[in-house]
């Protein structure tokens, strides 16, 4: 496994903020030659400190202009229904980010539909018809000030 050093902390620093920045750019950042930049790079990649790259979209642009925090409580705590109710979420569009979490339930959801009628529909259609569901409490999202997700 690739060792995190100073300077591969600070490549990777600098890929967060820009993962499209030039390896030029990069390597001048981070006071290395573009050769010996780019191979640390690969090599982040390799080992997996760097899982991929992607594009951040707007997403009010595509439709998806209302976000809802929905915390999720199971009817039963055995894994089959986890998984049921995971397989459930994976097959829903709206579902952006799933996370298991401790505490009083089992699920955080970061859902993005296009309005409240939307959300009313998802909650009803999707959430609403599971089993496995045992309470669902949703948090509409008024903006979101800092948002470091890539």
């Amino acid at each position: 496994m690739t060792e995190l050093d100073a300077i591969n902390s600070r490549i990777l620093s600098a890929l967060e903020l820009d993962g499209r920045i030039s390896n030029t750019d990069l390597a001048a950042q981070v006071g290395l030659s573009p050769s010996a930049c780019l191979r640390r790079v690969q090599e982040l990649e390799r080992s997996g400190w760097i899982k991929g790259y992607r594009a951040v979209l707007d997403r009010s642009r595509l439709g998806a202009g209302l976000t809802v925090f929905v915390m999720v409580g199971l009817s039963a705590h055995l894994s089959k229904d986890a998984r049921a109710f995971e397989r459930a979420m994976e097959a829903a569009p709206q579902v952006r980010e799933c996370h298991n979490i401790t505490g009083a339930v089992e699920y955080l959801l970061r859902v993005e539909v296009a309005d409240l009628p939307a959300y009313k529909d998802f909650h009803a259609d999707i959430l609403g018809v599971l089993p496995q569901v045992r309470s669902i409490t949703s948090h509409i999202s008024l903006g979101s000030p800092k948002d470091k997700r890539a």
